[in-house]
C-alpha cells in the first residue's frame, strides 16, 4: 500500500528541514535502509535512509524546499497502485507515516511533534486527534476537558479550546520560532493572543517578521572593475555554520588567554603506551586523543567550564561531553565524545576516529553531535601558533590547540630545548570570568606536563 514519507525529526530542536539533495528519482527502485535524501537541519547535513522497499512514484517537495517535519514530502508504493487519493490529499488522515525513519544504519524512532506520551493514552475521538494535530495543540499539556460519553474528548472540545483567547501558561513555541523570533525581534506575548493557543512555529514568526518593520541592510554591490571568477552557494552546512558563529560571537561576551605547556612529558607518556593501544583496540594514539582525556578529567575540578547559560540561569552539566572540530570542504562539524571522563584513552582514540569518518563521509547521525558540554579545535597540523576559537553555544568555553613546536626555555637556570605548544581557551565572560578560565587552563597545563596523574 502506498504510504506517505515524512519530513523526520531528526533531533530534539528539528522542527523542520531543507532537503539538499533526492538520491532517487521518480519511478525508481528504493529498498529498505538504502539512501533516500540529504536534508540539512539546524545542526547539520543528514543522510536519511528509505523505511520501506518499494517505488519512490512521486516527489512532493523538491531540492532547496523547507518543509516541516512530520509533512509528506514523497510517496513511496508499489508500482502499480493509484496514488491518486494520496496526491489529492483525500486520504491524508488515513496515511501512517512509518513508524521509524533509519538514518545511517542507526534506527530512530519518529514520533509525532504534537503528541506526548500522556495524550497517547487519553481518550480522544480520531476527528478531534486529527483536528488538534492540524492545530498543533498537545492536548495532555493544555489540559483540555472532554464532553463526550465518559469524558471522551471530542472534535467540538478542540474547536471550542482553540475559540477561547490564549493565557499565558498556554503559549508554546518550538526552539527554532523562538530563535526566528529573537532575530526578527518579535514579540512572541503579542503573537500568541492570535494563534489560538496552539504551539508558535517558524511560519508563524515569519509571518510576523513581515508585518514587523525591518531596517533593510545596503545592498551588496561589486566593484567596478572586478571579475568574480566564481560564486559559492551560501546555504546547507555552510549557513548553518555561518549563522552559528555569527550568533555566538554577537551575543556571548569572548575572551581569549593563553598558555604554553611543555609537551616533554605527553609525548614520552604516548610513545610509551602506543604499542599496547595498538595491540588492544588497534587504533594509534594522537595529541587530540590525550586532549581529550585531560580535558574531560579537568572539568570536574573546574564546573564553570563545563556550563552553559539559560536566559536567567547558568546550567553546570555533571557529563563531561567533549565536542571535537572535523573540518569538512563545505563547513566544519563537531561530534562529540560523551562521558569522555569515563573512558580509557583506547575507547576515546576508536570512538573519535569512528565519528570523524562518518562526518567525513557523510553518515553522521544528530545523535553524534548533540549534547556537547566543552569543544576542541586543533589547528597544530596547520602550524597554527595562536589563534582566537568562537565558542560552540550554548557552551561556556572552547579550546583551541596550536602546534607543537621546540623552543628553547629556561629550566632551572640552564637554556634547554623543548617541544612546546600554546592552548587557547576562549571564554564566554557572562559565565565565567578570568580567573576560573585561567585555572583551568594551568589545571590542564600541570596534566599535560605530568600525565601520568591521570591514573591517580
Amino acid at each position: 500500500m502506498a504510504e506517505y514519507f515524512k519530513m523526520p525529526m531528526l533531533g530534539q530542536t528539528m522542527e523542520e528541514g531543507t532537503i539538499l539533495q533526492w538520491f532517487k528519482k521518480e519511478g525508481d527502485t528504493v529498498k529498505k535502509g538504502e539512501p533516500l535524501l540529504e536534508i540539512t537541519t539546524d545542526k547539520a547535513n543528514i543522510e536519511v535512509e528509505s523505511p520501506m522497499d518499494g517505488v519512490l512514484r512521486k516527489i512532493l517537495h523538491s531540492v532547496d524546499a523547507t518543509v516541516p517535519i512530520q509533512t509528506p514530502i514523497a510517496i513511496i508504493g508499489d508500482v502499480s497502485e493509484s496514488i491518486d487519493a494520496l496526491l489529492t490529499g483525500e486520504q491524508a488522515s488515513n496515511i501512517t507515516a512509518p513508524s521509524s525513519v533509519t538514518t545511517n544504519k542507526t534506527s530512530t524512532v519518529i514520533s509525532s511533534m504534537n503528541e506526548s506520551p500522556a495524550s497517547a493514552t487519553m481518550a480522544i475521538s480520531p476527528r478531534a486527534q486529527r483536528k488538534a494535530r492540524e492545530a498543533g495543540i498537545d492536548i495532555a499539556a493544555v489540559g483540555i476537558v472532554g464532553s463526550g460519553p465518559q469524558g471522551r474528548i471530542i472534535e467540538r472540545d478542540i474547536v471550542a479550546f482553540l475559540s477561547q483567547p490564549a493565557t499565558a501558561s498556554q503559549v508554546r513555541i518550538s526552539p527554532l520560532a523562538a530563535k526566528m523570533a529573537e532575530e526578527s525581534q518579535v514579540n512572541i506575548a503579542e503573537l500568541a493572543t492570535t494563534t489560538g493557543g496552539r504551539r508558535i512555529m517558524s511560519a508563524d514568526i515569519r509571518q510576523a517578521a513581515v508585518q514587523t518593520p525591518q531596517i533593510q541592510p545596503a545592498p551588496v554591490s561589486v566593484t567596478p572593475g572586478l571579475t568574480v571568477a566564481s560564486v559559492i552557494p551560501y546555504k546547507g552546512m555552510k549557513r548553518i555554520g555561518g549563522e552559528t558563529v555569527a550568533k555566538s560571537r554577537s551575543t556571548a561576551p569572548h575572551v581569549t588567554v593563553s598558555m604554553e605547556v611543555d609537551m616533554t612529558e605527553a609525548s614520552i607518556f604516548l610513545e610509551k603506551i602506543r604499542p599496547d593501544v595498538q595491540r588492544k583496540f588497534n587504533t594509534k594514539l594522537t595529541y587530540t586523543d590525550l586532549l581529550i582525556m585531560c580535558v574531560a578529567k579537568t572539568l570536574g575540578r573546574h564546573p564553570l567550564c563545563n556550563a552553559s547559560l539559560n536566559d536567567k540561569e547558568i546550567l553546570v552539566y555533571e557529563e563531561k561531553n567533549i565536542g571535537v572540530a572535523v573540518a569538512l570542504e563545505d563547513g566544519l562539524i563537531v561530534p562529540v565524545i560523551k562521558n569522555a571522563d569515563r573512558k580509557t584513552l583506547g575507547q576515546i582514540s576508536v570512538e573519535l576516529k569512528e565519528l570523524a569518518n562518518r562526518c567525513r563521509t557523510g553518515k553522521q547521525t544528530t545523535e553524534d553531535l548533540s549534547d556537547g558540554t566543552f569543544t576542541i579545535t586543533n589547528l597544530g597540523a596547520f602550524g597554527v601558533e595562536e589563534f582566537d576559537p568562537i565558542i560552540v553555544p550554548p557552551q561556556s568555553c572552547i579550546l583551541g590547540v596550536c602546534k607543537i613546536q621546540k623552543k628553547p626555555v629556561v629550566i632551572d637556570d640552564q637554556v634547554t630545548i623543548r617541544p612546546m605548544m600554546n592552548l587557547c581557551l576562549s571564554f564566554d565572560h557572562r559565565v565565567l570570568d578570568g580567573v576560573p578560565a585561567a585555572k583551568f587552563l594551568q589545571s590542564l597545563k600541570e596534566t599535560l606536563e605530568y600525565p601520568v596523574r591521570l591514573l591517580i
